[in-house]
């Protein structure tokens, strides 16, 4: 992972709901790269773990909700994947 002044420069991934069960895992961390976008985050999501993201109905980027996949992230961004889910 690049280290920039002594910080790791990440993207900080959470995973809720039963897309936390397909993961295994409620976060991971990704290394940031100048120019990233929301989709490459996600393109190389999908590849690492294609069944959680069958079930992937929400996407935040620090705690504001978009689908816009041009978006272009920086470092210490966080990205949420959810499902929809209903409760009572």
């Amino acid at each position: 992972m690049e280290t920039i002044r002594g910080y790791d420069v990440v993207i900080r991934v959470l995973f809720f709901g039963p897309v936390v069960e397909r993961v295994g895992e409620r976060e991971v961390q990704l290394e940031y790269q100048s120019g990233m976008s929301l989709q490459d985050v996600t393109m190389k999501l999908q590849a690492r773990y294609p069944k959680a993201f069958e079930i992937v109905s929400l996407t935040a980027v620090n705690h504001v909700q978009t689908r816009d996949m041009d978006l272009a992230l920086a470092d210490n961004d966080e990205i949420t994947f959810m499902a929809k889910f209903s409760g009572g």
